[in-house]
Order: structure tokens, then sequence, then C-alpha cells
């Protein structure tokens, strides 16, 4: 019986498992290229995770909310400057496409930074004061992650007919894609530059406020031995709001960039999946490590992108949650594996 159920099991593989060996290398190029946008998207949203996690020792799975709700951010800006998402390609001049493009970063960060801090002051200052346990601070993070969800869901469409609801946003599309040069054959499109760059300024431009600045010192601080910090004259309280507030800006901006990868992506379930894949790529690099959360991303934005042609567009997600699995069990600490308070991140 069990040799005829493993033989069935070996058919059942061979029908949905493709081994397209020849297809990753002929693709290898256009794959890299299109793994490090979506690697550079999820390691902004990761920054979120580990940042919260270096000081609180928290595992913030609201956060993938806060990069939901800054997609509607985003949204709520283009409308405030008159601009209506219609699906159709905006083609109105250069100088007015940067302009909403900045309008839609700065509502997107604004709306996520401001949510990810009232999550913080409403949910988990009060559990920090009574002194509650790990446990409870995980099981609440997961119930705001669904109060944020259904609040977009249900609430939000009674405040706007236009915003919310079960179906997703009208898609926006800023800028079409167009091919700007090709890299070993594979094409490289402005929106693709404007990712990975995006993602690279605001990486160095975190890692400089955390290295080279009085706020980066206390975060530091912080999660190194709160207590003594403390007792040194940085205030708890506020490092944690602010990290907070980091990270919700972090996750906003990620938000414009994924608009533009994926421009009918904004639904409020949207975060939910690139959520778990953020989060896996903070433990892949090292959780509470800033450049772990970076290289994490990055390696596995690659890694699901040649598994979807190696096994086939419907193990997408599986690779990347396979990869994490399999690193983690030879280096149970991440790659790079040091926390925030032990290492200049």
């Amino acid at each position: 019986m069990s040799s005829s159920l493993l033989a069935d099991a070996a058919l059942l593989a061979n029908g949905s498992i493709e081994f397209n060996v020849s297809g990753v290398v002929d693709q290898f190029w256009r794959l890299t290229v299109d793994g490090l946008a979506y690697g550079s998207i999820y390691a902004l949203v990761a920054v979120g995770y580990t940042l919260v996690y270096g000081v609180l020792r928290l595992i913030n799975f609201a956060h993938s909310e806060i990069f939901m709700v800054g997609m509607f951010g985003q949204y709520i800006g283009l409308m405030v400057v008159g601009f209506s998402p219609s699906g159709n390609v905006y083609s109105e001049g250069i100088v007015l496409t940067v302009v909403y493009l900045l309008v839609a970063m700065i509502f997107g960060m604004l709306v996520s930074g401001a949510t990810a801090v009232g999550l913080e002051r409403i949910a988990y200052r009060p559990l920090r004061k009574r002194g509650a346990k790990p446990l409870i601070f995980l099981i609440t993070a997961i119930g705001m992650s669904f109060v944020l969800q259904e609040f977009v869901h249900y609430v939000l469409p009674k405040f706007s007919t236009k915003l919310g609801g079960t179906n997703a946003q009208q898609p926006i599309m800023l800028v079409q894609p167009t091919e700007q040069f090709t890299l070993f054959g594979a094409s490289v499109s402005n929106v693709t530059i404007v990712i990975i760059v995006a993602a690279i300024i605001l990486a160095a431009t975190t890692e400089i406020l955390i290295n080279r600045t009085k706020f980066g010192r206390g975060i530091r601080a912080v999660a190194q031995d709160p207590d003594t910090a403390t007792l040194m004259g940085v205030s708890r309280e506020r490092i944690i709001m602010l990290t907070f507030l980091l990270g919700g800006l972090l996750a906003g901006a990620a938000a414009m960039l994924y608009t533009l990868k994926i421009p009918n992506g904004i639904i409020y379930s949207g975060g939910f999946i690139l959520g778990i894949k953020a989060f896996s790529a903070a433990v892949l690099g090292g959780i509470g490590n800033l450049r772990g959360a970076l290289l994490g991303g990055l390696l596995l934005g690659l890694a699901e992108n040649y598994g979807q042609i190696l096994f086939g567009t419907q193990w997408r997600d599986v690779v990347a949650f396979v990869v994490l699995v399999a690193v983690l069990m030879f280096r149970p600490t991440g790659i790079l594996g040091e926390s925030l308070g032990r290492a200049r991140v």
C-alpha cells in the first residue's frame, strides 16, 4: 500500500511541478532584474519588522497592514490634489507625473507612519505598562492586523465610496513601463530603475540615521539594554514611538513602489502575503539586523523569481518560504544573525 501511495505522489508531483532548468538559464538576467525589484520592496517592509523586533522583541504582524494602509494613503493623496485614477496611463507630461509620484509617496508615508504610531499607542503601549507577556503582544498584533484589514474593507467605504470595499481600487498608472536599456539581454524598464534606486536611497538614509544620529544611538541603546538606556537619560517611550514611525514611513514608501510595479494591487487584503514575505526576509537575513533585512529581502525576491520558472508559477510563494526554512535549518539566527543592540547596523 505504501509503495502505491508513493508512486501516486510521484505522479502527482511530476504533473504539477516543473524542473525547467533551461528556462532559468535562458532567462537568468531577466529574472534577476525583476527579482531585485520585488526584493527591494520586500526589504523596505522588512526593515519595519526588524526595527520593532530589535527594540521591543516584538513580532509586529500588523506591519503588513501598515503597508496596505500606505497604498490607500497614496490613493487619498492623489485624490486630494485632483488626480483621479482611472486605470489608464497618465500622459500629461513628465513634470506633473513626477509631482504626482511625490504626492503619492509623501501621503503613503504619512498615512503609514501615522497608523504605525497610532497602533503602538493604542494597542502596544497599554500592554507594556501592564507588563504583559510576549504571547499577549503577539496575539494583539495578529488581532490588530485583522482590525486594520476590516476597517479598510467595511468601514472606509462609509466615508468615501471610492475607497476600500471588497474590490481592488482603480489602478494607479502614473508611469508606463518602457525599456531604458538592456543588461546581458534583459530589459530594464524605467519602473524597475525607480524602484531599485529609490530603495537604495531609502535604505542608505535609514542606515545613516541609525548609525550617525542621536536618534540612532538611542535605538541601539534601547535595543541593547533598555533599563540602562533609561538611566542614561534616553526616553524609552519616545524611542519606541519613533521606531514605529520610521518603520511606517518605509512601509509607506514601499507601498508606492509596489503600486508602480503592480498598479492593480491596491486592495484591503493586499498586504497579507507581501507582509509574510517581508517578515520572512527579515528572519532570513537575521531578525533585528537592519542590513540582514535588506539582504534577506533581495535574496527572497531573487529566489522566488528563479523558483517560479524552475518549478512553475504556482509555486512562486512556496519557493520563498522553502528557502527560508532551508536557511534556518543550517543557520537559525539568519544569514547575518546579529541583533540591533549588538551590531553596528
